[in-house]
């Protein structure tokens, strides 16, 4: 049983894969015992909410906490896509005004521990998906950070997150992203003045952005650097 447990823990692995963990139970009655076990459903909640989720409260089992508690997905990208209208530059005759449709993605790619990418491009999720697997990507206009989870006084689940670019540091931006639904809620923008101080700008970002909508990336948990 031992040897069952490390191989199951090596299944979910350090990305939180517990879709695998569930096609695993069914393979037969005793691997559904195995998958249902809670110490492994309690360290997949320890390592989403932290010291948040030490008791149940609310919940019958940690496997329960998992499923319905709000969280953010590890085992694909968050997307959003932008299109909009723009007035061109007038001819030279002055005959005719060109407009042009600008279209753009925002990719939101968060990890297990803690750590979470954004990026903005025109280039389409085909080419870009893959390159997000890693946290070691060298596309340069990637925005790198790291988040964490919180709950409001009404008990609605939002992530806090702290990004900053890659080879400047000293700009900096917060973002709150509301669960479940895939949309942005109450943001506010971060920059240090030549003082040290920061300038907090608080602005509409349901009004200014798209909604991300997940979309699972198979890749992304295909292989395991570590057991849960």
């Amino acid at each position: 049983m031992e040897v069952l447990m490390y191989i199951f823990r090596w299944v979910v692995s350090s990305d939180l894969d517990l879709r695998s963990l569930e096609q695993l139970s069914q393979v037969c009655r005793g691997f559904y015992i195995c998958a249902r076990d809670p110490e492994i459903w309690r360290l997949a909640c320890l390592k989403v909410w932290g010291r948040s989720c030490i008791k149940l409260v609310a919940y019958t089992s940690w496997r329960e906490m998992f499923l319905e508690r709000p969280r953010v997905r590890f085992d694909g990208v968050y997307i959003s896509k932008t299109t909009y209208i723009r007035q061109g530059e007038q001819s030279l005759d002055g005959f005719y005004r060109a407009w042009h449709q600008v279209e753009y993605y925002r990719y939101i790619r968060f990890f297990p521990d803690g750590h979470v990418m954004m990026l903005t491009t025109p280039e389409e999720p085909q080419s870009i998906v893959p390159r997000l697997r890693t946290r070691n990507t060298r596309t340069d206009a990637i925005l790198l950070g790291h988040y964490r989870l919180s709950q409001d006084i009404d008990n609605q689940t939002k992530v806090f997150a702290v990004i900053t670019k890659k080879k400047e540091e000293d700009q900096l931006y917060s973002v709150l992203f509301l669960q479940p639904s895939p949309v942005y809620h109450s943001p506010s923008l971060k920059i240090p003045r030549s003082t040290g101080e920061t300038a907090v700008t608080a602005f509409e970002i349901d009004k200014m952005y798209t909604p991300l909508l997940f979309a699972r990336v198979r890749s992304y948990t295909a292989f395991s650097e570590r057991p849960l």
